[in-house]
């Protein structure tokens, strides 16, 4: 115990010096303000931000780039409240009670209120990665190819809990999904799998950008329809600060959120991405009217959001602790590392 808190005062004098203070603000703006851009995310900022680091020294270089990475986590969840398209892929799930909450005038609820989570998570996920990081470490290396194929059944399964209506549509989707998932480059042979000669395929379809299309273009096309049903950006945002009954409201999601994204996170691959999507579901699951979401409960926002800032953070354990990047955003962070 001693031991954790003589390593946390020493990082804390290192990140509270004024200079460290502002990186860190200049980072979570840009992340900020980038987020709510769909499409464009923290890996395409902090590849193209990476050279403004060159004369910084690596710490707060580091601490910069982590801010970017921070600060998108929260920024797509604004335009995923106010225009029913995620600015992340980890905000696709906000979108389903955050935007309905914004059509019923309590926008400013659902933005304070995924704020609020959303610090709450990231400074608890920080204590563990201080005071955890060793044994969740050794956790995260249990997990062998029998593991990842039942968590990625569980995530599917997760997307027929989250659907609402047919459930046959639903599978219909999971398999579209899956699908689109096996266009690219194979991992075992190379060889290139649908890409129909297109170039910008070889990659993959990019799930942020498919997210984005899929919400964006119905919500277009929607208010060509109709515009006159919905002006949630000119109508008021509201209060930012919830009341005392939405507070009640969200402390246990924001807690169960935390949990989950916090463990979630350290997986390497998606962990992050599906923590949003476990809390929305165990949410619903326990709700005593699982009917309301959907329609604007604010459970559905306050838990996904805690849930993929609590995973953001800790996926910094498995990079610090034994060099291995859980996603794309760390393996740039690996980069910034062996530059510095």
């Amino acid at each position: 115990m001693m031991e954790t808190l003589s390593h946390l005062s020493l990082g804390f004098g290192v990140a509270l010096t004024l200079k460290n203070i502002a990186l860190c603000f200049a980072g979570c703006l840009v992340g900020t303000l980038i987020g709510v851009l769909p499409g464009v995310g923290p890996i395409a900022t902090i590849s193209i931000l990476l050279p403004i680091t060159f004369g910084l020294d690596p710490t707060g270089a580091l601490i910069m780039l982590a801010g970017i990475y921070y600060g998108a986590q929260y920024g797509g969840s604004t335009t995923a409240i106010l225009v029913n398209i995620p600015g992340e892929a980890t905000s696709v799930v906000t979108t389903l009670d955050g935007h309905q909450m914004a059509k019923q005038g309590r926008a400013g609820v659902a933005l304070g209120t995924a704020a609020i989570g959303s610090f709450f998570a990231g400074c608890v996920a920080t204590v563990i990665i201080a005071a955890l990081g060793a044994p969740l470490t050794k956790m995260a290396l249990l997990f062998g190819p029998a593991e990842y194929f039942s968590l990625m059944v569980m995530g599917l399964c997760f997307a027929v809990v989250l659907a609402r209506g047919s459930i046959l549509k639903a599978f219909c989707m999971i398999m579209l999904g899956l699908l689109f998932s096996t266009v690219g480059t194979d991992l075992e042979t190379g060889q290139e799998r649908l890409t129909f000669g297109v170039a910008s395929l070889s990659d993959g379809i990019d799930f942020s950008v498919l997210a984005m299309g899929v919400f964006g273009f119905a919500e277009v096309l929607r208010n060509l329809e109709s515009p006159e049903a919905r002006d949630v950006v000119k109508g008021k945002i509201g209060r930012l600060l919830p009341g005392w009954d939405d507070i009640k409201q969200s402390i246990a999601p924001v807690l169960r959120g935390t949990a989950i994204g916090g463990i979630l996170g350290i997986l390497p691959g998606n962990g992050a991405v599906l923590g949003p999507f476990a809390s929305y579901t165990m949410e619903k699951k326990i709700a005593k009217d699982p009917s309301r979401f959907g329609k604007g409960a604010i459970e559905g926002v306050a838990g996904p959001e805690s849930a993929n800032n609590a995973g953001a953070q800790t996926a910094f354990i498995p990079l610090l602790t034994l060099g291995i990047p859980p996603n794309a955003v760390m393996a740039l962070m690996v980069g910034a590392m062996t530059i510095h």
